[in-house]
């Protein structure tokens, strides 16, 4: 049996995205930027999928700057206003922000900028109040993830964008884990930059976008032929993009229906899963992701048991998850995102996120109880016997 439980990380591409991206690539392969009947195919396509994903988050289509994915729309966003300035400024960001925010921000640190960290609290949200006390006169940008992808807290991006914009400063929301799972209308949110991936709601890798609302100021990262508002050179990747598109207006379509789903096999699993014992959910339990549970191992040590051991343990049953720690150089290092929201070294070891998506059934979750108590009653008796 086997079961996927980390669309947080990758959603498989649906279908009808595939048929698209087939089409393209054997009839309309043409360049966009190209003025023949090949080139206007493609662009036609280009378009339509500029339309499409528009329409996930009700904005016009101009507004919408194709990318190769949410990194590159987060470091465009965070690179592209700093880059405005001849001088080094304010940035603001919080203390749970994706490393495709976090990366960046760090770089222009190093080269002179102030940077300003929102602490968050137990459940990882920030305190709107945090970020009054944070504004400067000389703040250009806040930038605060909408749905943290390791912990699932949503964060209160309405408040936090109200009190940006009173301070006139511009605010970015990195909401990957937010688009096609919860809607998004640019028009009541008060945004003027907003990331998004493709293949988080089953489109296909290697295709995301920026949404610029009009009159935002970017400077490119990237010279060239000045595609995609000359905010973005490089000719477009037509058959990700299409099928970008196609998945888009889709998930618009299915959301609220797979929202309710999702919340449903969510909650259930969180119930059977309530009394293991050191099995510590993590993240806000209200404000939450629709699709994602996550916990983290009250007996963690980082040697023997950790998150990482977990995921070897369930993949090995036939069930994918992730975890929150990262191994570099052969030693594991607590997760940043649950040391930021006061855990310890050894529970930040522990990390484990379990999301869910659309081929998920109630079948899957209850499999996925059974096997993950097992494995852990195995870790901690073992360990028990070897101590």
């Amino acid at each position: 049996m086997q079961i996927y439980l980390d669309y947080s990380a990758t959603t498989p591409p649906r279908p009808e995205a595939i048929a698209v991206m087939q089409s393209v690539l054997t009839q309309q392969w043409g360049n966009p930027s190209s003025l023949h009947e090949w080139g206007n195919r493609a662009a036609l396509i280009l378009e339509t999928a500029r339309m499409q994903v528009a329409g996930l988050i009700n904005a016009i289509p101009e507004s919408i700057i194709f990318t190769s994915g949410g990194t590159e729309a987060d470091n465009l966003a965070i690179m592209g206003v700093a880059r405005c300035y001849s001088k080094p400024q304010h940035i603001i960001i919080s203390s749970v922000e994706h490393s495709a925010i976090s990366e960046p921000v760090r770089m222009l640190e190093s080269w002179g900028w102030d940077v300003t960290r929102l602490g968050v609290n137990g459940q990882g949200r920030v305190n709107p109040e945090d970020l009054k006390a944070a504004l400067r006169n000389n703040t250009v940008l806040v930038s605060v993830i909408y749905g943290q992808s390791e912990v699932g807290t949503v964060q209160p991006i309405v408040e936090l964008g109200k009190i940006a914009k009173l301070h006139d400063a511009l605010f970015h929301t990195d909401a990957v884990q937010i688009a096609g799972r919860l809607a998004i209308d640019v028009n009541n949110l008060p945004v003027d930059l907003l990331s998004i991936s493709s293949h988080k709601l089953y489109g296909p890798l290697g295709a995301g976008a920026l949404y610029v609302r009009p009159g935002v100021e970017l400077i490119p990262l990237l010279g060239g032929g000045g595609q995609e508002k000359k905010l973005r050179s490089g000719t477009q990747a037509t058959p990700a993009i299409a099928g970008f598109g196609v998945a888009a207006e889709l998930a618009g379509k299915e959301l609220e229906g797979e929202r309710i789903r999702l919340i449903k096999l969510r909650d259930r699993l969180f119930s059977l899963l309530e009394n293991v014992p050191g099995l510590i959910p993590t993240g806000d339990m209200i404000n939450r992701l629709p699709h994602h549970l996550s916990f983290c191992l009250e007996y963690a040590d980082g040697e023997k048991i950790s998150g990482k051991t977990l995921v070897r343990q369930l993949n090995l049953a036939g069930i994918g998850i992730s975890a929150g720690a990262a191994c570099n150089s052969g030693k594991l290092n607590p997760s940043p995102i649950l040391l930021a929201m006061g855990y310890s070294q050894k529970a930040a070891l522990g990390g484990i996120r379990l999301t869910l998506g659309k081929q998920t059934t109630e079948a899957d979750i209850d499999w996925t109880a059974i096997v993950l108590k097992q494995v852990l009653q195995r870790l901690v008796n073992v360990e028990l016997v070897r101590s």
